[in-house]
């Protein structure tokens, strides 16, 4: 299955592959794109921090830790780099 962007096949495996699709948080739908920045560099941990939120997870819990290098590795292999451009997760 092909995906017009590194981010939107990064979003399929964090999503479909991992699980982590977001949830409702504070009777509000969330979802990782809502915290990213309009500009500025993204690193890899902060997008794991932003999935882990979205999920209403504190990023600090014994289970999100179980699941950082897994995602940190996912964000890596899509977007080839450490951090990226904001503008590249859009």
């Amino acid at each position: 299955m092909g995906h017009d962007t590194s981010y939107d096949a990064l979003l399929h495996e964090v999503c479909v592959g991992l699980g982590f699709c977001g949830a409702i948080v504070d009777g509000e739908l969330q979802h990782v794109d809502k915290f990213i920045p309009d500009q500025g560099i993204v690193s890899a941990d902060q997008f794991v921090d932003w999935v882990f939120l979205a999920e209403g997870w504190d990023p600090s819990e014994s289970d999100a830790l179980r699941h950082r290098a897994g995602l940190r590795s996912v964000f890596l292999k899509h977007m080839g780099a450490e951090a990226v451009d904001a503008r590249n997760l859009r």
